[in-house]
C-alpha cells in the first residue's frame, strides 16, 4: 500500500464530509507533515488521536483549518522540545557563583520563611513594600499543588482556560464507531423479569495473594522474578520444539557455533526510545550469565521488539562484540478455553429469564464495558457515568463491567481539593476520599441495583484511584465493606487488577493499564511487522508474553499523556478577591505504573487464552479478533472535554452439534463468532 493510499485509509474515518473521503487539500496538508518530521502514516495517524483528545474529541472533524492548526501545534511542540534540550546543556555547563547577600536580604535566604522581608515593587507600590507580619511560609511551599497550605494561606485550583463542555448537548450519543458481527440483532426487553442472574461469576486468579504490603519490595525478589520468568520462556519452547539442552547458549560468549538465546529485550540507554543501536538481550544467570550484549539485526527482513519482552533468538556471536541474529523464534500460545457438551449445556439454559420461558426463543447475554474516567475534568457531576447506568438498564444487562479510574488523581479538581465536600456528612474536616466515592459513585450504583436487581457489576480498581489504598501493579481489589453500597452489596463484585474470571462458560481478562499506549510508544518494528495494525500487534505481543504488563520497565511518566494543567494561586487570608502573592500553574506529570516486580507473577496469564480480553485505553476504541480472542478497548466514558465510548457485547448461547455431543470432548467456545461487540458513543 503506497502513502497516499494508507493516509487516505486511516484519516478518512476523521473528516465530515460526504462518504468520508478526504480533500485532496487536507491529504497534501498530510503529506507535507510527514515529510517534514519524517514520520509514517501510523504515527502521524496516533499524532492526531493524541491531537483530537486534547482539542475536544469528536466534536474536532478533519479539514482544512485543522490540519493547519495540527501541523502548527506539531511545530510548536518540536520547538519546545529543542528549547528545552538547549536549556538543560546550558543548565550542566553553567557553574553557580559565589552566593551573595542580596540587598534587603541574607545569604542563602536562610532567614527566609523565618521574617517577613520587604519585596521591592516594580511599580514602587508602598503597599507592596509594607511588611507582611502574617504566618510565613517557606518559598517551597508557596504555589506547589501536591504540598499542604502552609500559614494563614489557602491554595485554591483552578481548571486550565478551554470552552466549557455541556454533557448534556453532545452530538451523536448512541452512534456505533466500530462494529463486530452486526448481523447478531440486540437482545430484546424480556417480556417478565429474569428470575434470577443470568451469568454466573467465577473467579480464575487468586485474589487473596494480591494484598501485599506495598513499598516493602527487595532487590534480591525482584531479580530473582525476572530471571525466573526467562528461564520459564526457555523450559516453554524447549518442550514446544523438543530441543536439547545443546541447542542453546550463551549469547554473550564468543563462538563460531549457531546457538539459540532466551532473554529479555532491552535498551543500553535509558533516554530515547528503543532503536537497532541501543537494543541488546538481557540473559537469565544461570543460562547467559545475567549479562546484556547487543543485539545486530541486519538479517532480519521483519520484527516487533519492546522493552521487556522475552524472546527466543537464534544466531551467532562470532566477534564476541554482539549478537547476530538470523531468527526470531516464537513461543507456543496457551490453549483456547473449552468446555464439554454437558457443561454448554448447563449454562445454556441460564438463558431461559425463567423455566417457563421457550427454549427455541432464547434473549441473548448483555454485557455492557466502561472505562474511566467517568466525568470530565470541569466538573464532578458524573453525568457520563449515570447515563452509562441508564443505558444499562434500558437494555437489560446481565453484566456490567466498571473499570477505574473512578475518582481519578489526575483530575484537576480532585488534584487541587477545590470541590465541595457532600452536604450530608457531619464532620466535613474529616471527609476522606472514601466518603467521596461513596457520595458520587456508591449511591449512583445503589440506584442501579434497584432499578435492575438481576446485573452482575464487576468494578476494576485503577492506580490512578485516589480513594484506594493500593497503589501499586499488581493491584488489590477495593474493600467493599467501606465503600457503603447496602443492599447492592450482593451484585457488586470487587475485583483485582488484573483479573481473570468466568461469565458462564466464558472466559474474561481484564485489566485497568493501558498496555496498548505503553506498547504504541515503547515498540520497534520493521519490515513486514509496520504492515499490521498497531492494535492487533500489540494485543498479540500481550497474548503471546502472557502477561497483562508485557512492558518493563512501564512507560516513564515524562512520555504519557500530561494531565490538564491546574492554574494555582495562593491568596492571604482576610484578602480581597483576586489579590494574590505568586499564582501560574504547578508542574505535575502523570502518575504513571508503579509495579512491585516481587509479584509480577501476579500479573501473567494462567492456564488458557481468555476468550475476551479488555484492554482500555485513551486511544480509539476498537474491537480486534487475535487469536481467537476478541481484544476489547471500549475507550474511556469521558474525555477531558468530551464525552467517550463504551462496548457493548450481545452473546448468543453455544451451538453443540451432535457429533461433539457423541464425543463428549470438550469444545472450544468460539466466542468471536457468536457475540456482537459495538462500540458506542455515550
Amino acid at each position: 500500500m503506497d502513502d497516499t493510499a494508507e493516509l487516505s485509509e486511516r484519516f478518512e474515518r476523521y473528516c465530515g464530509t460526504k462518504d468520508n473521503d478526504v480533500p485532496s487539500a487536507v491529504l497534501n496538508e498530510l503529506q507535507s507533515i510527514q515529510r517534514i518530521f519524517s514520520i509514517s502514516a501510523e504515527e502521524l495517524d496516533f499524532k492526531w488521536q493524541a491531537y483530537n483528545m486534547k482539542m475536544g474529541g469528536e466534536e474536532n472533524k478533519l479539514d482544512l483549518k485543522t490540519a493547519r492548526d495540527f501541523k502548527k501545534n506539531l511545530q510548536d511542540l518540536l520547538e519546545k522540545e529543542s528549547r528545552g534540550k538547549v536549556q538543560q546543556r546550558s543548565d550542566a555547563k553553567r557553574v553557580a557563583p559565589t552566593p551573595r547577600a542580596a540587598k534587603g536580604g541574607d545569604m542563602y535566604d536562610m532567614l527566609d520563611g523565618m521574617i517577613s522581608t520587604p519585596r521591592a515593587s516594580a511599580l514602587g507600590s508602598a503597599a507592596k513594600r509594607r511588611s507582611n507580619f502574617d504566618t510565613p511560609a517557606g518559598k517551597a511551599h508557596k504555589n506547589h499543588e501536591m504540598s499542604s497550605p502552609a500559614g494563614g494561606h489557602t491554595p485554591r485550583g483552578e481548571a486550565g482556560d478551554g470552552a466549557i463542555f455541556d454533557f448534556s448537548s453532545r452530538k451523536n450519543a448512541g452512534d456505533i464507531a466500530e462494529q463486530l458481527n452486526g448481523h447478531i440483532p440486540l437482545s430484546d426487553v424480556p417480556e417478565e423479569p429474569p428470575s434470577e442472574t443470568r451469568i454466573k461469576l467465577k473467579a480464575n486468579t487468586d485474589m487473596s495473594k494480591f494484598s501485599y504490603k506495598t513499598m516493602a519490595m527487595k532487590l534480591s525478589e525482584a531479580s530473582e522474578v525476572l530471571d525466573d520468568r526467562i528461564d520459564e520462556f526457555r523450559q516453554l519452547l524447549q518442550e514446544h520444539l523438543d530441543l536439547e539442552d545443546s541447542a542453546f547458549g550463551n549469547p554473550s560468549y564468543q563462538s563460531p557455533n549457531e546457538v539459540i538465546a532466551v532473554g529479555r529485550i532491552c535498551s543500553d540507554t535509558s533516554e530515547g526510545k528503543l532503536n537497532a543501536a541501543s537494543i541488546v538481550l538481557e540473559g537469565s544467570r544461570r543460562w547467559g550469565s545475567g549479562r546484556r550484549v547487543p543485539l545486530a539485526l541486519d538479517r532480519l527482513v521483519s520484527y516487533n521488539f519492546f522493552p521487556g519482552q522475552i524472546v527466543a533468538l537464534r544466531g551467532i556471536n562470532a566477534s564476541g562484540e554482539n549478537f547476530v541474529v538470523s531468527e526470531v523464534l516464537s513461543f507456543p500460545l496457551l490453549t483456547q478455553p473449552a468446555s464439554t457438551p454437558a457443561e454448554l449445556d448447563s449454562y445454556n439454559a441460564r438463558y431461559l429469564d425463567t423455566p417457563e420461558s421457550d427454549p427455541s426463543a432464547v434473549r441473548p447475554l448483555t454485557v455492557l464495558i466502561a472505562s474511566g474516567p467517568y466525568t470530565t475534568d470541569q466538573n464532578l457531576d458524573f453525568a457520563p457515568l449515570h447515563t452509562f447506568l441508564d443505558n444499562a438498564v434500558e437494555a437489560y444487562a446481565d453484566s456490567v463491567v466498571l473499570i477505574g479510574p473512578f475518582l481519578d488523581a489526575e483530575h484537576p479538581l480532585i488534584r487541587s481539593g477545590d470541590f465541595d465536600i457532600p452536604p450530608h456528612l457531619t464532620s466535613p474536616d474529616q471527609a476522606t476520599m472514601t466518603d467521596l466515592f461513596r457520595h458520587f459513585i456508591s449511591s449512583a450504583i445503589q440506584s442501579f441495583a434497584q432499578r435492575l436487581p438481576t446485573c452482575n457489576v464487576i468494578l476494576v480498581p485503577s492506580l490512578r484511584d485516589a480513594h484506594h489504598h493500593h497503589a501499586a501493579f499488581p493491584q488489590d481489589k477495593f474493600a467493599k465493606k467501606e465503600l457503603g453500597f447496602g443492599a447492592a452489596g450482593k451484585q457488586v463484585q470487587c475485583v483485582t487488577n488484573p483479573m481473570t474470571l468466568s461469565m458462564n462458560e466464558f472466559i474474561v481478562g481484564m485489566s485497568s493499564l493501558d498496555v496498548l499506549h505503553m506498547l504504541q510508544k515503547e515498540e520497534f518494528a520493521s519490515g513486514k511487522a509496520r504492515t499490521v495494525h498497531l492494535y492487533e500487534r500489540a494485543a498479540k505481543n500481550v497474548l503471546e508474553q502472557r502477561s497483562f504488563l508485557p512492558v518493563f520497565p512501564p512507560t516513564g511518566r515524562e512520555k504519557l499523556l500530561a494531565p490538564a494543567p491546574v492554574e494555582a494561586a495562593v491568596f492571604k487570608e482576610g484578602a480581597a478577591e483576586g489579590e494574590a502573592e505568586d499564582e501560574g500553574p504547578s508542574p505535575f506529570l502523570s502518575l504513571g505504573t508503579m509495579v512491585d516486580t516481587s509479584y509480577l507473577k501476579l500479573g501473567e496469564m494462567l492456564n488458557v487464552r481468555p476468550d475476551v480480553l479488555i484492554t482500555p485505553s485513551v486511544l480509539q476504541g476498537f474491537v480486534k479478533v487475535v487469536e481467537s480472542v476478541l481484544v476489547i478497548n471500549p475507550g474511556t466514558l469521558s474525555k477531558r472535554r468530551a464525552a467517550g465510548t463504551y462496548a457493548r457485547l450481545v452473546v448468543r448461547p453455544a451451538d453443540v452439534s451432535e457429533d461433539e455431543r457423541a464425543k463428549g470432548a470438550a469444545v472450544a467456545h468460539k466466542l468471536w463468532e457468536r457475540t456482537r461487540v459495538d462500540i458506542v458513543k455515550i
